[in-house]
């Protein structure tokens, strides 16, 4: 593969890099751009997600170690360059990766920008261990906020790494020394070695958001430590999807009203109202086939952790007890002090609350209070008391990532939705020459006759 005349220095990404081995972050790097660039499928995914397609036609190469012509700064030099060729065009990312603990840093990031936009590059992409709601939007907020001709794109490791495991998964690579590759890139990102880490830890300031609010305090109007705390929330909800995602073998995904969705400051500002007004921390996941949204709630008053989902309950049955009987033969997790059923009923009366193993035991204390309406939905939840674990940054994350899968494994993917049934053809009306004009009007005057 030539050099291209842009490059003043460049090797093309190898899957065997010769580096030193303090060189952790070259070596990843490297392994990964090669295989973007020989696994077909893998590059459709990767690439679709920084808005380009890549047809029959298209193909990428991909550089390491890489000198722009006409970069004269001295210093740190991106890490790789991505080239999309498209017939006669081409579309060129640098890239700038870092791996472990190591985090981006905004300045480094804009100087980036700026050779590119200087040297004719279309975009900047960065990897690292920080997480993003989408890889348009951007970790670091003051290179979000940037406007500019050249988009910053991110993708966490472990987005990539769920990338190629749901590819894996699907058998989604064709070619069978392309889909080897895969599994060897999955194997390597997999190994400690790779430099590779979900979020396992909040930050500090959830220790002390915690001792504030459990002694009785509200958070203040201005509160950096309860702004740090909402955006590792946010940081963490979107791992919570990742590893959902590849333990389902699908693309499951953070439920956003649309305002917020792609204004990740709109959403940091409503988390922020909400936990000062409810001390809570909130998020809700979209899992395809699912009967609903799971919804998850962090209670830091109560230092509970509620993981739950809503079904309508089915109205082809007359009692509450029997639709309650419906849901409960579709359960079969273990009675445990954990999970609870929460009624909600017609109107504004208000909802009820019974532990699943009191309403199995009896079915008829769903109907308390209640003798002449009938029950419209079903929250079954899991609620967990983690005690003095929850305030502590590494035990949180521990502990949550343990109860969520957990429910959608034992509650939230045996539940199937009611449907209303489909209508039925009247058994006075079995064929078409039974509606004909002259046969609805003979119908007629028997009824009326």
């Amino acid at each position: 593969m030539q050099i291209p005349d842009y490059l003043k220095q460049g090797d093309a990404a190898r899957l065997f890099p010769v580096l030193a081995v303090t060189s952790k972050e070259g070596r990843t790097t490297s392994i990964l751009l090669a295989c973007l660039s020989r696994i077909d499928e893998f590059a459709q995914v990767m690439m679709t997600s920084v808005g380009q397609t890549i047809g029959v036609r298209g193909r990428i190469e991909c550089w390491t170690e890489i000198v722009l012509a006409g970069d004269d700064a001295k210093g740190d030099r991106p890490d790789g360059l991505i080239v999309v060729r498209k017939g006669k065009s081409e579309y060129r990312i640098l890239v700038e990766a870092k791996v472990g603990k190591a985090d981006l840093a905004v300045d480094q990031v804009e100087r980036y920008r700026k050779l590119a936009k200087e040297t004719g590059i279309d975009a900047v992409l960065t990897i690292s261990n920080q997480f993003a709601t989408g890889p348009q939007l951007h970790p670091l907020p003051e290179v979000r906020k940037k406007a500019g001709p050249v988009p910053v794109f991110h993708w966490s490791w472990m987005y990539i790494l769920t990338q190629a495991d749901l590819l894996r998964g699907a058998d989604g690579v064709a070619d069978a020394d392309q889909a080897v590759l895969l599994d060897e890139l999955l194997r390597f990102l997999s190994h400690e070695s790779a430099g590779v880490r979900g979020f396992d830890r909040m930050p500090p300031d959830w220790t002390e958001l915690n001792r504030l609010i459990s002694a009785g305090g509200s958070v203040p109007t201005r509160s950096p430590e309860a702004v740090a705390v909402v955006d590792a929330w946010h940081q963490e909800t979107r791992d919570l999807a990742l590893i959902l995602s590849r333990q389902t073998g699908t693309a499951v995904r953070e439920r956003l009203p649309r305002a917020i969705a792609s204004d990740p400051a709109a959403r940091q500002k409503a988390q922020f109202a909400d936990l000062r007004e409810t001390q809570c921390l909130r998020a809700s996941f979209d899992i395809p086939d699912a009967a609903g949204p799971m919804d998850v709630v962090v209670d830091l008053r109560g230092r509970v952790v509620e993981v739950g989902m809503t079904v309508r309950a089915p109205e082809d049955r007359v009692s509450s007890k029997a639709r309650l009987n419906w849901l409960l033969r579709q359960i079969s997790v273990e009675t445990s002090n954990d999970y609870h059923v929460r009624c909600t009923w017609p109107g504004k009366s208000a909802t009820t609350q019974h532990p699943l193993a009191i309403l199995r035991a009896s079915p008829d204390r769903v109907q308390e209070g209640k003798d002449s309406q009938q029950v419209t939905r079903f929250h079954v939840l899991a609620s967990h008391r983690l005690g003095a674990r929850f305030g502590q940054v590494g035990n949180f994350i521990t502990d949550l990532e343990r109860v969520v899968p957990a429910f959608y494994r034992e509650i939230d993917q045996t539940l199937t939705p009611w449907r209303r049934p489909a209508p039925q053809v009247r058994p006075d009306r079995p064929t078409a020459e039974d509606v004909e004009v002259e046969a609805l009007g003979e119908e007629l005057q028997r009824s009326v006759g």
